[in-house]
């Protein structure tokens, strides 16, 4: 009887299995590595690292865009290594869309993700009803199929 207690405490609904984290090629994205990499290490989940390139409408989608494609690696490498110190899987990809938000919404249905884990500020001046983020964790707030966790920073007195 107690092995199934003990089973039934692993099984649930906060027992992440597959974690989602969008990076922007900056350190703020280590913080929500490094959040993702502690929830992974603590429920064995594997996570998927995820750098979006923005491709503006006027290039074609498949356009050469080197220095975001060349940040983009060195970002998804330091997750991995971020990862890797906490014995972590980390799986990396790069996707690229005209928004963000779609691409990150889009990785986590098609990952089957159980959270995704973004880093971001507030922004300034923000009022009742306007967006306390950006555009982009405004949209996965709203359309991701899984449970979101917005890691940000504590505003400065």
């Amino acid at each position: 009887m107690a092995v199934s207690a003990t089973r039934a405490r692993k099984q649930s609904p906060l027992a992440y299995r597959r974690i989602v984290v969008p990076l922007v090629p900056e350190a703020e994205s280590v913080k929500a590595v490094s959040l993702a990499a502690e929830l992974a290490a603590d429920h064995g989940a594997v996570i998927t690292a995820v750098a979006v390139i923005e491709v503006p409408t006027a290039l074609p989608l498949e356009a050469h865009m080197f220095q975001e494609e060349a940040a983009a690696k060195r970002t998804l490498e330091e997750a991995r290594a971020i990862g890797a110190g906490r014995g972590v899987t980390v799986r990396t990809q790069i996707r690229r869309a005209r928004l963000a938000g779609e691409a990150i919404v889009a990785e986590a249905e098609r990952g089957g993700a159980d959270l995704v884990v973004l880093n971001a500020s507030r922004k300034e001046g923000c009022g009742r009803r306007g967006r306390i983020f950006g555009k982009t964790v405004d949209h996965v707030l709203k359309h991701a199929p899984c449970r979101v966790m917005v890691a940000a920073p504590s505003p400065s007195h």
